[in-house]
């Protein structure tokens, strides 16, 4: 999964600074330490929001085990009365 992520972002950098360079009309590798640059902030990018989905995940998981087990406490414990 990193080098998906990793992978995807570079190729969102590139294309989006190419795509910079193509709406004003310049030569589409210009600079070339722009292109890296734009690929590094792309990996960075994609890696810290695949990081930050899984905490969402994991986030999520544990509210939702603490609202079942909140729900079960309100309706299963209190048959007993």
């Amino acid at each position: 999964m990193p080098i998906t992520a990793t992978m995807v972002g570079a190729v969102l950098g590139l294309t989006t600074q190419m795509y910079s360079n193509a709406l004003r009309k310049l030569p589409y590798m210009r600079h070339p330490w722009e292109h890296v640059l734009g690929m590094g902030l792309g990996v960075v990018f994609a890696n810290q929001l695949v990081k930050f989905d899984a905490k969402a995940q994991e986030d999520l998981d544990k509210i939702l085990l603490r609202a079942k087990e909140a729900n079960e406490r309100r309706y299963f414990d209190n048959d007993e009365d």
